[in-house]
């Protein structure tokens, strides 16, 4: 049965954004491949949510030791399919610790849970899994992802067939190179390189229980859309715009490094960049002083072969021309560059190379304050009281993420309460905290991921009602 219009295994090229040319080629899953997957997850389903879960978790833990073996090569591809400098590549040690605390959180997030009891009537509650999940990933974050992505679901009872993008399939292949050698049974977890038109095909057949998504919102409402009418429950982390607010009391050189690295790590490619800042006009110039003075350290070079860059190309050159969008519109409408441009020879190394922006003199009116940038640009508007800049870090469609930075904690905190994220920090930003259930508000998804939390929402209710005996 060919479920999938894709029924001649097109190819897949993996186009490197170093320097443009093709770094791997393979070919997309043909329909009877992918029906071949599906029913061998299928036939795996019910033996693997009845293993018992100190077993689940010892065979995730042994493929989170498998991936930390092949750390060095999955540092290498990931540099090269989507342009993060390779001393920073090694994503192995976050998705272990992922792995990690979702064991230490299994075994009182799974148990059974006792209800009030009547003379001869006893009440509980199990968890048991959904099934078959479909997992799809993003790129930017090719390897931490995954446990959110699977490590979760598998620990909680439920097969997987995992999706990456496009960009990142060869992470895919080396995650299930570590299952095989980790010890999983055929069937549980299988990556499946498949176009964007088969998944959503596969999706609305309903044979997925679930479907977890990390990726654009253009690319969440597909799946959602693919979904409809199927019951399937759908898990989506989306975008954001997230803002931060300083205060005037803000301790403003402590906070220029964290600021920084919000705005520029990882080339501003994460969900939860900093890509709006509000500043209290009191402490607007000195800010903003000494945020282009530390900006000026972030370097941009070649990822492999340079000296050790802060950043490196976004993903891809129709990436970088977006960025460039932004920054020229901004500009058009009154912005002003507060870098020096030409600092690096950014046009030389390749298209997909975006020289890091500070833009002051900002407004709601630009794409740059309202559209997801997902690049090197931080962007500083002036505000004159705290209700200014709550009114205006709400003013976006999205809501993951959002900071607050001042002196005075607990008026911090009553700030943060006004604002419309999935995670909130005093202090703090783009950060995903491992310890506390991580998703967002609006346009930035649904559902939630990490922990107790996040194997909860891997599971479904099941209520029991026993009567032991007649009374």
């Amino acid at each position: 049965m060919n479920i999938a219009v894709n029924t001649q295994g097109q190819p897949l090229e993996v186009v490197s954004p170093v320097d443009g040319k093709v770094y791997a080629r393979r070919s997309y899953a043909t329909g009877a491949e992918i029906e071949a997957a599906l029913s061998r997850a299928e036939a795996a389903a019910r033996d693997w949510a009845r293993t018992p879960l100190e077993t689940r978790v010892a065979l995730v833990a042994r493929f989170g030791q498998e991936m930390v073996k092949r750390a060095p090569q999955l540092a290498e591809t990931l540099a090269w399919q989507m342009g993060r400098p390779l001393w920073q590549a090694d994503e192995t040690p976050r998705l272990k610790l992922v792995g990690d605390l979702a064991a230490q959180a299994a075994g009182n997030a799974l148990a059974e849970e006792g209800y009030p009891a009547d003379p001869g009537i006893r009440r509980f509650v199990r968890r048991v899994p959904h099934g078959v999940t479909l997992a799809i990933c993003a790129w930017n974050y090719p390897v931490a992802m995954m446990g959110y992505l699977v490590t979760a679901p598998l620990i909680a009872g439920n097969v997987v067939i995992f999706k990456h993008s496009p960009q990142t399939p060869l992470t895919a292949e080396i995650a299930a190179e570590a299952f095989a050698a980790a010890g999983l049974p055929d069937g549980v977890f299988q990556a499946v390189h498949m176009t964007h038109p088969d998944a959503e095909k596969i999706i609305g057949t309903g044979r997925f229980r679930a479907v977890n998504f990390i990726g654009s919102l253009a690319g969440g409402k597909r799946v959602h859309a693919a979904a409809a009418g199927t019951l399937t429950q759908v898990h989506l982390e989306l975008g954001g715009k997230d803002p931060a607010y300083i205060r005037a009391d803000a301790d403003i050189e402590r906070a220029i490094p964290l600021m920084v690295e919000g705005c520029y790590s990882n080339a501003g490619q994460s969900c939860c960049s900093v890509e709006r800042i509000y500043v209290h006009k009191s402490v607007a110039k000195r800010f903003t002083e000494a945020f282009v003075a530390e900006a000026k350290n972030v370097t941009l070079d070649h990822p492999i072969t340079g000296k050790q860059p802060y950043i490196g190309p976004v993903v891809r050159a129709v990436a970088a021309t977006t960025i460039r969008n932004h920054v020229a519109d901004a500009l058009a409408k009154g912005a002003r560059q507060a870098l020096a441009t030409g600092r690096s020879a950014a046009r030389d190394l390749g298209p997909a190379y975006v020289e890091p922006e500070v833009l002051i003199d900002v407004n709601h009116a630009m794409a740059v304050m309202r559209d997801e940038t997902f690049g090197p640009v931080a962007a500083i508007q002036t505000v004159s009281d705290d209700a200014e800049a709550v009114r205006l870090m709400n003013d976006t469609e999205y809501g993951l993420t959002a900071s607050v930075w001042t002196a005075d904690s607990e008026t911090g905190v009553a700030l943060l309460d006004q604002v419309e994220a999935g995670t909130v920090y005093l202090n703090r930003c783009d950060h995903a905290d491992l310890y506390l259930p991580w998703g967002g508000l609006k346009n930035s998804g649904t559902g939630r991921v990490n922990g107790r939390e996040g194997l909860l929402q891997a599971t479904e209710t099941k209520s029991f009602h026993v009567r032991t005996r007649f009374v």
